[in-house]
């Protein structure tokens, strides 16, 4: 990594902390205060996503840093070492798994996971099917591929238009009726950009959101993080499970100060339940929880 000059340094924490102070000004009100208070003791906690009931830890491992193409930082470390974090993160007490066809994560997973009961973790995977038949298909191959009788939460991956629900009301309905038959257990979207994400925050199909959230603006659905710290404070209000994504800015956040100024930040806004990062490591799994549990501390204590 280049090493950052002062000037540069202090631009990027000057920002990050400026971003910390607009979002807790943000977040002022008795719902989004409230919810602070009640936010997990420790990172390893469980967390209830929403009205959804589905319950899962405060981190989630993500397995698509920069994933496309049925490959990702993940899957490129190998079974074996792709185990070797799957199983540390487990023992640190991280049951939420975030994977998609996309990423081609989805056998990893089941490699990683043989043995382990299946009540004791949490699948969530993406879906880009618009039809029936497509979805239908989707989810008995991922299935299969998984490894599972049912996949516990299942988003439409990556909506970029405001009627995204027109365009997808095929899958919505197969999905809805995969929830009715135990097949999955929640559903719901990710979205890239403000228009699809204030459709998401309204539509009732969703109980389960992936949102890109993170002080610094850094790929997000809008550069301005108020702006969609309004969208997700309505998704909240509305009993619906918000879990941030890109939190690190896709490790683009490479100094220790604007990665604790982030995780102050959205758990911050008492409106986040659960959040996702890609982790190679499991240096990077024990930093993390050592970082998370700060952050926890310093929230509790502007609460």
């Amino acid at each position: 990594m280049t090493p950052l000059n002062r000037r540069d340094f202090l631009a990027r924490t000057t920002v990050a902390t400026t971003a910390l102070a607009a979002a807790t000004a943000t977040a002022t009100t008795t719902t989004a205060r409230a919810a602070r208070a009640n936010l997990p003791k420790s990172p390893t906690d469980k967390v209830t996503l929403g009205k959804s009931g589905v319950q899962v830890s405060l981190i989630g491992m993500g397995t698509g840093s920069h994933g496309n193409g049925q490959a990702s930082n993940q899957t490129k470390l190998g079974v074996k070492e792709f185990t070797k974090v799957v199983r540390h993160a487990l023992d640190r007490g991280i049951c939420f798994f975030d994977v998609a066809d996309q990423y081609g994560s989805h056998v990893y997973l089941r490699e990683a996971l043989k043995g382990v009961p299946r009540e004791s973790y949490v699948i969530q995977t993406k879906t880009h099917a618009t039809q029936v038949p497509d979805c239908r298909s989707h989810l008995e191959r991922y299935r299969m591929e998984l490894g599972v009788d049912y996949i516990d939460i299942v988003l439409l991956h990556c909506m970029t238009k405001k009627g995204w629900p027109a365009e997808n009301k095929g899958s919505m309905d197969y999905l809805r009726e995969a929830k009715e038959q135990k097949i999955i257990r929640a559903h719901g979207t990710s979205c890239h950009g403000m228009d699809p994400l204030r459709t998401a925050a309204k539509d009732p199909f969703v109980e389960i959101d992936l949102a890109r959230i993170n002080p610094e603006g850094l790929i997000m659905d809008d550069k301005r993080p108020d702006e969609v710290v309004s969208q997700l404070e309505e998704m909240h209000l509305a009993g619906k499970g918000v879990v941030g994504m890109k939190i690190f800015g896709e490790g683009a956040m490479k100094e220790a100060e604007r990665r604790d100024a982030s995780l102050r930040f959205v758990l911050g806004l008492g409106t986040v339940n659960a959040f996702i990062i890609g982790l190679e490591s499991t240096a990077q799994i024990d930093d993390l929880l050592t970082r998370t549990a700060d952050a926890l501390a310093f929230v509790a204590q502007k609460a």
